[in-house]
């Protein structure tokens, strides 16, 4: 059974392979330009603590994600 969450949802050091943006064409532009996007393995580097924005690697760059940037990436949890 896979294990689909929103990326804020991942431990730091959990990794999963994005499979949807949710939010308008401007939103998942600005994620693709990021090198987010649908099949990308991404991993969190630093977990989101209440208004701390969470630090993702995806594609050997480090990104920094906004708690409500990262609930709306859904990921499949990847062991």
């Amino acid at each position: 059974m896979r294990d689909v969450v929103s990326l804020d949802k991942l431990k730091e050091g959990e990794r999963g392979k994005v499979i949807n943006l949710i939010g308008g064409r401007a939103f998942k532009l600005r994620l693709i330009q990021l090198g987010i996007m649908p099949g990308v393995e991404v991993k969190v580097s630093k977990s989101a603590l209440l208004s701390c924005p969470m630090m993702v690697e995806v594609n050997n760059a480090r990104v920094a994600l906004g708690k409500g940037v990262a609930s709306r990436i859904w990921v499949e949890r990847i062991e």
